[in-house]
């Protein structure tokens, strides 16, 4: 059955994100019939390259959306909210990478391996992508889940520069390049000098001493598996790493699981790949290694010492890529089947 030919549109396609949605609907072949790119004003009238083909970006106005299938959206929770139901009310469906309707409770959130049976469930035309954290984790943590009921997740996270998007990255690369070249250099964009740092916050901080993005991987987790006893500690860091996200995961489970047994539950399961060998090499996922690919890799799995019932393993995706552009598009391909 031949598919059906999309009408599509990015926002914020001049973005970290923005761009690898255009690498990976080239790569996959997305039925793409016409392509419209929105960015800020700044970018517009910058050409981007899809398909060999050269497309002008434009500036986004409340009719931009006429004859449009499909919108990904990837420019911030306030271009979402006010251009999201514009794009709906045009006749398109809008699939969202910001935290704008993530939590709304008629908009499904979407991990293409975990609970694709929720994408039809949209009765506003929008479909959520979850945080790039979230993603990663619940990747490695549903088919565990499967197996037996999850009771609490303690992780923390070592988040790249370019998870703050092209100018966490760029103000990285700028203070590497200048500190190489012995001049004094300054930070704008991270609340820290990343370089030869780590900083234990990403996002504002909440009342309850925890960061916007750390809840945001405790609500969407209970969202996305259904599960209000399910309970996330978290703990986000930014490192100086240029690509990819890494989580250190300990869970708790109703059952026993132990490493052996977790090791062949990863091996089959969907968007993972197990590397995993401690004993003979040091084997196991990095955020180097795993930068541009689009699974994500599970290692360092072990028996939690602390309880009966626990496990811990290292979790590595690469943000933009899983964590960002590539969900969207698996959610996408879903409504083209």
């Amino acid at each position: 059955m031949r598919r059906p030919k999309i009408n599509l549109a990015i926002v914020g396609a001049t973005g970290a994100v923005g761009k690898t949605f255009l690498t990976l609907l080239e790569k996959r072949n997305f039925p793409v019939d016409g392509l419209t790119l929105f960015a800020s004003p700044k970018s517009i009238g910058r050409k981007l390259v899809y398909c060999g083909k050269e497309y002008e970006v434009k500036s986004i106005e409340k009719d931009s959306f006429k004859n449009i299938d499909l919108a990904f959206f990837s420019a911030g929770a306030t271009i979402s909210k006010y251009y999201a139901h514009k794009a709906v009310n045009s006749g398109a469906i809008v699939i969202d990478n910001s935290s704008a309707f993530r939590l709304d409770e008629d908009v499904p959130l979407i991990i293409s391996e975990v609970n694709p049976e929720k994408i039809f469930t949209h009765t506003k035309g929008i479909i959520a992508n979850p945080n790039c954290t979230t993603i990663i984790m619940l990747v490695a943590l549903k088919p565990l889940y499967d197996y037996s009921r999850i009771k609490r997740v303690i992780v923390s996270t070592y988040q790249a520069s370019s998870g703050a998007g092209e100018k966490g990255l760029a103000e990285l690369i700028t203070q590497t390049k200048k500190y190489a070249e012995g001049v004094s250099f300054g930070r704008k964009y991270f609340q820290h000098q990343l370089l030869f740092n780590v900083i234990p916050q990403i996002d504002d901080f909440k009342n309850n001493g925890y960061t916007k993005e750390e809840m945001k991987m405790f609500n969407e987790t209970r969202k996305i598996l259904g599960d209000e006893n399910i309970t996330v500690n978290a703990t986000c860091v930014r490192v100086p790493v240029l690509t990819a996200h890494s989580e250190s995961i300990t869970i708790e489970t109703k059952k026993k699981i132990s490493p052996k047994l977790a090791r062949e539950i990863f091996k089959n399961s969907p968007g993972i790949t197990l590397l995993d060998d401690t004993v003979k090499y040091s084997e196991y996922p990095t955020p180097l290694f795993v930068a541009g690919k689009e699974n994500c890799y599970v290692g360092r799995i072990r028996k939690d010492l602390s309880t009966k019932k626990g496990l811990s393993f290292w979790v590595v995706g690469d943000q933009l890529i899983k964590g960002g552009a590539l969900n969207a598009i698996q959610i996408a391909e879903h409504l083209i089947k």
